[in-house]
């Protein structure tokens, strides 16, 4: 695996990046976005980073970054929509490390699920989406119906902020892969849900 660290975007919104690359050509991207900001999340959590890492291990190129505010990354946090910018701009630095050809994908974790499912239908570049522990008991995820993607969902079944019901709505537009056992923060259960998003991507 090689490293690159990465500033992204533009002024007043330069983002810290890191891009991981597999040691052969990349078979495809991905940009994983991280957790609420106002809550501890950024590129170095353990879900994150357990995802970025399984990623590479299967030959796709991986891109964690900080949405505007957190660590090195200017700008502050927006409510979701100066984060969808941040997140184009992340697969935008993607699409240009690999080239016209290499397929890409968004994956969020919670909070960065929901910011991944708004950013998505403005990035033609974009394929597929997985939501990792998606908070549908927060914020608002009725554009769903107008994402136009596949879109993967892995969560806990004991995950506080999905509730059962209002996943089951999102049935006829998500395709699930449900961890026993798992809560809202995944501990212990990273790269199960690694492995989860890796197969959603159909790189497992």
């Amino acid at each position: 695996m090689r490293e690159e660290r990465l500033a992204i975007g533009a002024p007043p919104r330069v983002l810290e990046a890191v891009l991981w690359l597999p040691d052969g050509q990349p078979r495809g991207g991905a940009v994983v976005c991280h957790p609420h900001p106002e809550y501890g999340g950024d590129m170095q959590v353990g879900v994150v980073v357990a995802v970025a890492r399984a990623l590479v291990e299967r030959g796709v190129a991986a891109l964690r970054f900080n949405f505007g505010g957190v660590g090195r990354s200017g700008g502050r946090y927006d409510g979701g929509r100066a984060e969808q910018g941040d997140t184009a701009a992340a697969v935008e630095a993607m699409a240009a490390r690999l080239g016209p050809d290499g397929p890409l994908a968004l994956v969020g974790y919670s909070f960065g699920a929901w910011v991944a499912a708004l950013a998505a239908p403005g990035l033609p570049r974009v394929g597929r989406v997985v939501a990792v522990a998606p908070p549908l008991a927060f914020f608002d995820w009725r554009t769903l119906d107008r994402l136009g993607l596949p879109m993967g969902v892995v969560v806990g079944d004991r995950d506080q902020l999905c509730p059962a019901d209002r996943l089951e709505a999102l049935r006829d537009l998500v395709v699930v892969t449900t961890l026993e056992g798992a809560d809202h923060l995944l501990a212990g259960y990273e790269a199960r849900a690694a492995e989860a998003v890796c197969a959603h991507l159909g790189v497992a």
